[in-house]
């Protein structure tokens, strides 16, 4: 007997769900080393090789996958292949967040279908980031919410405030999707729950969880609170309007899926049975939110899985009032196929599947402009696909100006870079050609300080004369990089200072680069 109120169902079907998920996988297994390194790996790396309760820009979390990683070698198929496991864990949970929903088979085979189609998921889980773990957190949390909404034991509340907490120690930004999900119970028939203690209980078990990162923000001076604002006064990101930003969320998750997970929506907010309002309009508000705080689009993204699996269940109960449908195969076929087959066409401008210049001759074929989520950032190629090339050629040529210092010039000098990527570039290809660790100011790398080097003797990448003749003696251009299909901004001069004027622990506080 059903003590608990809870809605009997039968079981998930794996059989349709768990090859789905394999195929996705099997996807991210095959390209995993078809470029390189992306620029945020090789910080995310350095972040694991100094684990630490938070960082200038990450929840602490990213340090510990990169950690397992290392551990495990730290190669870039080994970081694709854990990225594109959470991406298939991705695809599971939308089927099961369908199943939950009241989905058949169907429903739930179409829902994990829609995930492992949905361009913007086939980008995230093909590069190792916090970015692809955020929506195995949120899609959890709906998960239980669900579960509650139909009667389930209050004790899960607290399985909720778990989930969250660890999200937030995945990304912040987990914060604004809690946020959201309060809201949405407000307006909701959920809203009855918030009367009694579980919800707050479940509160308490995600700042409990969360409580490590947010000590190490404060007896920081809440660094990452410092970096969001220098990214809005510098103008950083690149700021979307009204109409920019729903085209944007069409794009990333691809026009022909739009009917799937608008439906979705829809059928949260309005179907006549009102249990599952909440997670509607938590993405309502959320979406919102993103808007109104100029967020990068695609941080809209790990709470689609939700709409996906609503969707799917949605059509699939509107097939089967249609009495000239009900029960059939085709229309239920056509479906799945037009979600597979419309996302071909677009899996190279979101996959490594294409060389660089057959890439842009695709692009330019199908009339594709890649959209910037970054002022700043320029080169042939879209940043995602740009920022994995590059890396081994440009320390390369550091070592070339390394091997042309003097053995007494080498014994007291130090690289100095001006981003994360070039630094993680040299920690993790340094060593085979005897380079030392880098020194860098830019983010969390400014905590890690000069690692006791002077400064007497500098090989510094991405800078100018005017501006390091202002704090050497001496400055000389002893080496280039370039590379056709890196990043603008990484090609340019290799420079050597000598004869710092202020002492290099002296001045480190004024080189202090946050975003």
């Amino acid at each position: 007997m059903n003590v608990s109120g809870e809605r009997q169902q039968p079981g998930p079907a794996w059989s349709l769900l768990v090859p789905v998920a394999g195929l996705k996988l099997a996807v991210h297994l095959a390209l995993a080393n078809r470029y390189g390194y992306f620029r945020d790996e090789l910080y995310f790396l350095d972040c694991g090789r100094n684990l630490a309760w938070g960082y200038v820009d990450a929840a602490p979390g990213v340090g510990l996958y990169a950690k397992v990683a290392l551990l495990l070698g730290g190669s870039l198929p080994l970081l694709r292949g854990i990225a594109g496991l959470a991406g298939a864990a991705v695809v599971l949970l939308t089927g099961l967040l369908a199943w939950r929903l009241g989905g058949s088979r169907y429903a739930q085979g179409l829902a994990a279908v829609a995930a492992l189609a949905t361009p913007i998921f086939l980008a995230i889980a093909g590069l190792f980031s916090m970015n692809v773990f955020e929506p195995l957190f949120w899609t959890g949390c709906a998960l239980v919410l669900v579960r509650l909404a139909d009667g389930a034991s209050p004790r899960l509340w607290l399985v909720l405030g778990l989930l969250a907490g660890l999200g937030l120690l995945n990304k912040h930004s987990t914060a604004f999707f809690g946020l959201a999900l309060f809201a949405g119970l407000l307006l909701s028939p959920m809203c009855r729950a918030l009367a009694t203690p579980w919800p707050w209980a479940g509160a308490g078990v995600a700042l409990f969880v969360f409580l490590p990162n947010l000590l190490w923000q404060a007896t920081h001076d809440f660094p990452t609170l410092e970096d969001l604002r220098n990214v809005a006064r510098t103008g950083k990101n690149v700021v979307l309007g009204p109409g920019e930003f729903v085209l944007a969320q069409v794009l990333q998750q691809g026009p022909h899926l739009l009917p799937l997970w608008l439906g979705g929506l829809a059928w949260l907010l309005f179907a006549r049975n009102r249990r599952y309002r909440a997670l509607g309009s938590a993405f309502a508000v959320f979406f919102v939110l993103m808007f109104a705080m100029k967020a990068k689009s695609y941080y809209l993204t790990p709470a689609f899985p939700m709409l996906l699996a609503a969707g799917a269940v949605g059509l699939d109960e509107l097939l089967e009032r249609r009495r000239s449908l009900a029960g059939r195969v085709w229309p239920r076929a056509a479906v799945a196929a037009w979600a597979i087959l419309l996302t071909v066409p677009l899996t190279p401008l979101v996959l490594p599947i294409l060389d660089p210049p057959v890439f842009l001759a695709y692009a330019k074929r199908i009339g594709f402009e890649p959209p910037k989520s970054e002022v700043a950032h320029r080169g042939p190629l879209p940043q995602m696909f740009g920022d994995q090339f590059g890396w081994p050629e440009l320390v390369a040529d550091v070592a070339k100006v390394w091997n042309a210092l003097t053995p007494e010039e080498r014994a007291r000098a130090a690289i100095f870079a001006n981003n994360y990527g070039e630094a993680g570039a040299i920690n993790l290809f340094g060593p085979a050609y005897g380079l030392p660790p880098a020194i860098s100011a830019h983010q969390n790398h400014f905590f890690w300080g000069p690692r006791g080097f002077t400064g007497d003797v500098l090989v510094v990448l991405q800078d100018d004369r005017e501006s390091l003749e202002r704090v050497c003696a001496a400055v000389e251009e002893a080496g280039s990089h370039r590379h056709p299909w890196g990043m603008a901004e990484e090609n340019g001069p290799i420079w050597v200072c000598r004869g710092l004027k202020t002492p290099l622990g002296e001045l480190w506080p004024q080189l202090k680069k946050w975003n």
